[in-house]
């Protein structure tokens, strides 16, 4: 069993900056798919970047350019480096595993279908 809890949300100001971290227990993140997700107040959860267990990453064109994905395996963590932030990134973000893939599928942005999700971490951007 996977654990993830994600950390690093806050509020910020439109144009700023935030890094989020995932910190997983119950398994080494070395071998499988991770993402990062969001939820905005009202809306439907989006998917934002995917990292496959190579490091190869995927991301919604909502945030590509602006949001980088990366792990750190020894640490058994999973980052989300946000730039440029505005308003519409308002949301709350999760941290996902698929354990039983090492390889991302390129349908998770769209479809989840994801084994494990942290409870989340609050991200806020004032204009």
């Amino acid at each position: 069993q996977v654990q993830l809890v994600e950390s690093g949300g806050g509020s910020v100001q439109s144009g700023g900056s935030l890094r989020l971290s995932c910190a997983a227990s119950g398994y080494t993140i070395g071998g499988f798919c991770m993402a990062w997700f969001r939820q905005a107040p009202g809306k439907e959860r989006e998917g934002g970047a995917t990292i496959n267990g190579a490091g190869i990453t995927n991301y919604a064109d909502s945030v590509k350019g602006r949001f980088t994905i990366s792990r750190d395996n020894g640490k058994k963590s999973l980052y989300l480096q946000m730039d440029s932030l505005n308003p519409e990134d308002t949301a709350m973000y999760y941290c996902a595993a698929a354990v039983r893939r090492y390889f991302c599928t390129g349908k998770e942005l769209a479809e989840g279908g994801m084994d494990y999700w942290g409870k989340g971490t609050l991200v806020t951007i004032s204009s």
